[in-house]
Formats: structure tokens, C-alpha cells, sequence
């Protein structure tokens, strides 16, 4: 699965059209990065970027454009309404898609690192990154601002965390860190601007002071009035979705409006957001209406429904949401076949697609029997009492079977790094060094692949148990297919991981790839002999076409 990281550097120039593009064209140029957003602003003095991409493309991207300001800004002469310290002010990073925050803390301080060596600049870590408390949060850090650094970087406790300790009077200094995504967004009221306000005191963390918090922890917000909209709104800046998203925030202002007997007419997103809150939000309603939802396209218009997101101007999910916004055409070219297409392919003169792929089709057919059987019990009249069961184990099925698919083309993709490794000189002693090193995380890719696909099928086995217990028995021999065509799938998978692991030198990640595919490959025998054993226990009845 794509890792997706969002990079926002803020440059202390907002006039000059040439540094503006300049920067803008270093990230565009970049590979694998994807910007999204350019703000200028005169009156502040500053731009800020936004752009997407790879952990490592998100840090060639920020030292790209760190590169052109270094030439470009002179801190010496500017001037703006904007608190600023350096010429690049602050770079964060932040988790989108299959990323960690550990991770995008490895990432700024990987950026950091490199760029107060190549740059000769003085770097400071926030937010998740910081290396102490007192210097956290930005405002902290950049207390009186530009001036103040000359006296405040020769003190002990200012002394940046990478880079010199000295005064750099063109650039100042740069505050790089991990955050969490931050998320825009805004609730529609029918009142007066003091009843928006009197909602956001209650719900913001701060509320009304020390001694009065708010019911939310991570929202900053106020209420206005927007003469455009002709309502007024609580509008908020979530700063950690994961502790209080959309839906929370907007329940709670509906709670608050019925009292002051105002009515919310929906609510809407500034900018982009994550599919990650979105389907929050979804699988929120999903429970609370007892609703019974597994494709992500629905849960997305669930989601959009009832918050409202359309009220004030169209939620666009392909421009809103941030992986549509910036996701490429499926490159899927085995997945995208007929069958008779694939099987024909795989029989040809050509050593791909291989065992892997093929491992990966048939793991993901038989997670879709096992969904199969699930949606036909679902709903049956007959089966009303095993509703609650059948919801649940659907869903792990479902999500195996979809995420099986891209595992086809991925196997046929892993050994590209490989096969360009091997391509690479082999004279110098340091040539070697390069082409070793380029060797083994190309093995270490085909590995994951195969090893991704194992995990994705093992996970799936519990749910596949649970539709052997109450599943229609009239479907028997299609969860017994599905059970066996997991186990297959697996199986190939772990010969694929193992063939592979031959020539990887790291001897600690040989030993542990080598005990986690094991685990999955027995997991897998027993479990399909469980789901073989309830099958049996089971009484038997005439097959019969499931209406």
C-alpha cells in the first residue's frame, strides 16, 4: 500500500513572483512528489507550499526548495505581518496514508540533518519531533522571532538541534517537526454569531479560559458569521483527528445548538482531508444506524450525507479527499485482465506473471467466496437472527479479497530494483559497495510483497471460521473452496518470501521474515482444517438457491 506523506514549508517571501515560482518549480520537479497548493500572501510576506509524496520523495522535495530559498531570500531585508524566523520558517511533515508518526519523525529529522549540513544552517525540531518540552510548539521556538536569534542561539538552551550555533544573518533559522494533519473545518448554524461563539467556547479545549476548559481536547476554534453563507458557523481547526474527528465536533455543536433551540443545517471542510476521517465518520453512522456498508465509495456519500458536507458548496471526494486528489491512474495491467486473459498470460513463454501473482489471485478469490457467503446469508429472512454475525465477518472478508487484488501486479513490479541493481557498475570498491546495498533492498522489496500478501489473507481467517460456523450450510462447498484457496494462496506466497530470503545477507531480518512467514503458513493449515471440522460438525441440508 502507497505510503503518503504531506509536506507544508512556509517561506518568508510572498511578493517576489520569481522565488515563488522558482520554489514552487523545485518541488514540482522533484520525483514522486505531487504539489497541491501554492499561498501566496503580500501583506504577511510568506508562501506556503503544499505537496505529497513518498517518505523519501517528501525529503528530497523540502531540501529542493530549502536549496532555492537559500539563494533567493535574503532575511536581512524582509519585512511582513507574519511571525517569521528564517527564510524557510517551518517544514512539517505529516502522516497521510499507511504512514506512521514515528515515521514522519524520522523523516524531519533525516531532513534536518541533511539540510543544516548541506545549507549551513541552524535547525530546530517541534511538535512530535522535539527533543525537549520547552521547545515543542512553534510559538516557543520562534519568540522574538528574527531579531531575537543572535542573542538566543549562543545560549545553551537554544542551541539548535542540528546545524551551527551561530547567527546566519540571510536565512535565520528553520523549524522542522512531525504533526498530526491538521483539518479545517466548520459547522453551519441558523443563529447569531454570539450563539456560533458561545457553541465553539464550550467544545474548544481552551474554552473559556484556565479555570473554564472545553469539552474537546485538540480543537482551537471561535463563531463568526459568514455574510456570503447568510449563517454563522462554529469554526474550528481539528489539530489531532484521531482524538476528536469531524463527526465528534459536529455532534457535539448539535447537542449544543438543540439547547439553544438553533438548528444546524451540515457543515464543510476547508481544503482537503484524509479518507481516514472521512470513513471515521462513516463507520460512526454505519454503528449508530445499524447500517450494513463495506464499499468505500458508499461509505464515503454516507459520510458526506450526514455531515452535510454539500450544504454550503459541493463536496467533490475526488478534490477534497487528499488520496483521490492525488492518486494516478491504476497501473494494473494483469488485475485489469479477463480471467481468460490472466490464465492465458500465465501460461505463456514469460516469467511473468509467476507463482507470486498467481498466489495472490487465488488468496484473493477465495476471501471473496468467503464474502460471497456472507452477503448471501446477510439479509436472508431466514437468517435474520445471524445478522449481527454475518456484518462481522463480511467486513475482514471484503476488505481481503480488495486488497489481494493490487498484490497481482505488485509481485510482477518487486524485482524493477533488483533488476536495475544489477545493471550497476561493479569496478570501484565503492561501485561495489553501491550495488551491494542496491542489491539487497531490492530483494528485501520482492520479499515484502509476498510477505504483504500472506499477512493480508491470514487476517482474514478468523471471519472465514466464523461464516463455517453460521453461514447457509446450502453454501458449504464454496467455504470450503474459499478456505482451501486462502491456505493455496498463502502457501505460494511463503515460497515466493522463501526462495527470496536466500541471498539476503542481514542475517536479523533473514531470521525474522523467515519466523513470521512460518507462523502464517501453519496458521494457515490449521485453520483450514478448523473451518473443514466446523464445516462437518455441522447439520447438513439440501442445497438450495439463497434468496
Amino acid at each position: 500500500m502507497k505510503k503518503i506523506v504531506e509536506c507544508v514549508p512556509n517561506f518568508s517571501e510572498g511578493r517576489n513572483k520569481d522565488t515563488i515560482e522558482a520554489i514552487a518549480k523545485a518541488i514540482e520537479q522533484t520525483k514522486g512528489c505531487r504539489l497541491l497548493d501554492v499561498d501566496p500572501g503580500k501583506s504577511t510576506n510568506r508562501t506556503v507550499y503544499t505537496f505529497v509524496g513518498s517518505p523519501k520523495a517528501v525529503i528530497e522535495g523540502a531540501l529542493n526548495c530549502a536549496r532555492v530559498a537559500r539563494k533567493k531570500i535574503d532575511m536581512q531585508t524582509h519585512q511582513g505581518g507574519h511571525h517569521r524566523m528564517g527564510a524557510m520558517d517551518v517544514c512539517p511533515f505529516i502522516p497521510v496514508a499507511n504512514v506512521t508518526m514515528e515515521e514522519c519523525i524520522d523523516i524531519s529529522r533525516e531532513f534536518g540533518r541533511r539540510a543544516a549540513e548541506e545549507l549551513g544552517i541552524p535547525i530546530y525540531l517541534y511538535e512530535e519531533s522535539a527533543t525537549l518540552e520547552y521547545r515543542k510548539k512553534l510559538p516557543q521556538i520562534r519568540e522574538g522571532q528574527y531579531e531575537g536569534i543572535k542573542e538566543r542561539i549562543i545560549t545553551k538552551e537554544w542551541k539548535p538541534d542540528f546545524g551551527p550555533a551561530e547567527f546566519v544573518p540571510e536565512w535565520g533559522a528553520t523549524v522542522t517537526g512531525a504533526r498530526f494533519f491538521l483539518i479545517a473545518y466548520n459547522v453551519n448554524l441558523l443563529s447569531t454569531p454570539n450563539q456560533a461563539h458561545r457553541i465553539a467556547l464550550n467544545l474548544r479545549e481552551a474554552g473559556r479560559g484556565p479555570d473554564e476548559p472545553g469539552r474537546l481536547k485538540e480543537v482551537k476554534g471561535m463563531g463568526w458569521y459568514v455574510d456570503d453563507y447568510n449563517l454563522a458557523q462554529v469554526t474550528v481547526n481539528l489539530n489531532n483527528y484521531h482524538v476528536t474527528p469531524p463527526h465528534v465536533l459536529f455532534e457535539e455543536v448539535k447537542k449544543d445548538a438543540k439547547d439553544l433551540s438553533v438548528a444546524v443545517t451540515g457543515s464543510e471542510i476547508v481544503g482537503v482531508v484524509p479518507m481516514e476521517a472521512i470513513l471515521m465518520a462513516a463507520d460512526y453512522y454505519i454503528e449508530k444506524e445499524n447500517l450494513f456498508i463495506l464499499d468505500e465509495d458508499q461509505k464515503v456519500r454516507l459520510a458526506i450525507e450526514r455531515l452535510g458536507l454539500s450544504s454550503v458548496a459541493p463536496f467533490n471526494p475526488k478534490e477534497k479527499i487528499i488520496e483521490y486528489k492525488i492518486a494516478q491512474e491504476k497501473n494494473e495491467p494483469l488485475a485489469g485482465m479477463t480471467v481468460r486473459e490472466f490464465i492465458e498470460e500465465v501460461a505463456s513463454r514469460s516469467s511473468a506473471p509467476g507463482g507470486g501473482s498467481a498466489s495472490a489471485a487465488i488468496a484473493a478469490m477465495g476471501a471473496g467466496l468467503g464474502s460471497m457467503v456472507a452477503k448471501l446469508t446477510l439479509g436472508v429472512r431466514k437468517f435474520e437472527d445471524l445478522d449481527a454475525k454475518m456484518r462481522k465477518h463480511a467486513g475482514p472478508l471484503h476488505h481481503a479479497a480488495n486488497a489481494l487484488i493490487p498484490m497481482i501486479d505488485a509481485d510482477t513490479d518487486a524485482f524493477k530494483d533488483y533488476v536495475e541493481a544489477l545493471r550497476l557498475p561493479f569496478v570501484t570498491k565503492e561501485e561495489k559497495n553501491v550495488k551491494q546495498e542496491r542489491l539487497q533492498q531490492g530483494l528485501k522489496k520482492a520479499i515484502d510483497v509476498p510477505l504483504t500478501t500472506m499477512k493480508l489473507a491470514d487476517a482474514a481467517w478468523d471471519a472465514m471460521i466464523g461464516i463455517a460456523e453460521h453461514g447457509n450450510i446450502a453454501s458449504k462447498s464454496d467455504i470450503e473452496v474459499g478456505a482451501k484457496a486462502m491456505e493455496t494462496g498463502i502457501w505460494g506466497a511463503y515460497k515466493n518470501v522463501m526462495i527470496n530470503l536466500t541471498d539476503i545477507t542481514d542475517e536479523n531480518f533473514k531470521h525474522q521474515t523467515i519466523k513470521l512467514a512460518e507462523d502464517m503458513k501453519t496458521r494457515a493449515e490449521q485453520q483450514f482444517k478448523r473451518v473443514v471440522q466446523v464445516l462437518e460438525e455441522r447439520p447438513q441440508s439440501t442445497p438450495q438457491v439463497v434468496l
